[in-house]
């Protein structure tokens, strides 16, 4: 039962965030804003301010923002309207929402770099039979403090600097060993394995393990955090879109790529036991990628109306209301099928089917 509130108020939290990013742009725009809902479905309450409705309807999954005037069947040519303002003021209103994403995301992962994080320590735990570690002689409770002259830390500096030293067949590693330096030449076994994006990268193993029971706080003040967190964003972005394109030309697998909101709700079931920080992490990644997914420039979503709004620019006019009602039902019919596409996937995934027919088989 907590576990799904947890789902509902991040869900809720993070959509309803991306239309007061269309909300505020709007009113800043002087664009009219019929109704402001958090939530959908049937109005629970509801209160009317400076012509904007404010509602609170029965479903928590986030909400959404009714502009004035913004499609053809209800635009009148008032001023406050939104298909009559210039082109730069309606990207401001569509971008906005996104852009909101993009900020919440930054913001929880500059608290968690402010705040600290754990992470595991330089300590060996273990060191494995056949690998260049062994031979050289480390051995476990040893603190890996550098690696080719460069100082490590934690057990992620340990593996950032194998692999901005791939390649080598040889690296300088110094330990402390009872409070005394050691160094140590280390052979490295070359290996091919799956990155993040299930791309074959070749790298060099070492033969050591962490000591799993031994964590330190990682924590930055409070510009140096702005800078990991702005980091971690980009290469979010960055990550994404490269997944996407690997997607589209085959490279990489849909079926085990996509989570939707059955493994959404799974994934947050149990990081939610993992403590606040961990959730902040895992919110803040939903919120950046709820923006990447939205200016992706197709019909129905936020970059879809981006390059439409970029190609009436060119034009000098408008697409016209017929083109641009079938490419937003095109959009949101191809919208349709891949959410269907997905949770079914979800379901594939988690064994839904399979306890089903065993479930009706007895």
């Amino acid at each position: 039962m907590l576990a799904t509130l947890v789902f509902i108020i991040i869900f809720g939290i993070l959509i309803t965030v991306h239309e007061f990013g269309h909300f505020i742009a709007a009113k800043r725009s002087g664009v009219r804003v019929d109704r402001f809902s958090i939530g959908f479905g049937p109005k629970l309450c509801s209160v009317r301010r400076n012509g904007t409705e404010y509602v609170i309807s029965a479903l928590p999954f986030g909400g959404y923002v009714k502009l004035g005037g913004d499609n053809y069947q209800e635009f009148r040519s008032a001023p406050d309207e939104y298909l009559s303002q210039p082109v730069h003021k309606r990207f401001w209103i569509i971008f906005s929402g996104p852009l909101v994403n993009y900020l919440i995301g930054f913001l929880f992962f500059w608290v968690i770099f402010c705040f600290g994080y754990p992470t595991l320590t330089n300590k060996v735990g273990e060191v494995m039979d056949g690998y260049g570690a062994k031979s050289a002689g480390i051995a476990a409770g040893d603190r890996i403090v550098s690696i080719e002259g460069k100082s490590v830390k934690t057990w992620e500096d340990i593996q950032r600097a194998l692999q901005s030293n791939r390649g080598k067949p040889q690296l300088s590693v110094t330990v402390l060993r009872d409070g005394a330096a050691r160094n140590f030449q280390i052979s490295l076994l070359p290996v091919s394995r799956p990155d993040a994006l299930g791309q074959k990268r070749s790298s060099g193993i070492m033969g050591v393990k962490p000591d799993m029971k031994e964590t330190v706080k990682v924590r930055y003040g409070p510009v140096e955090a702005a800078y990991h967190g702005f980091k971690r964003t980009v290469d979010l972005t960055v990550l994404t879109y490269k997944a996407f394109w690997f997607m589209i030309s085959g490279k990489l697998s849909f079926k085990d790529s996509v989570t939707g909101p059955v493994g959404m709700f799974m994934i947050t079931s149990e990081i939610a036991k993992l403590g606040i920080i961990a959730l902040l992490n895992w919110t803040a990644l939903l919120s950046v990628s709820l923006g990447i997914f939205n200016l992706i420039p197709f019909p129905a979503l936020d970059g879809g109306h981006i390059l439409l709004l970029g190609l009436e620019k060119i034009r000098g006019k408008k697409l016209g209301p017929k083109a641009e009602d079938t490419l937003n039902q095109v959009g949101f019919g191809f919208i349709i099928l891949l959410a269907v596409a997905v949770f079914y996937n979800d379901l594939s995934r988690y064994g839904f089917f399979n306890k089903v027919f065993h479930l009706f088989g007895k």
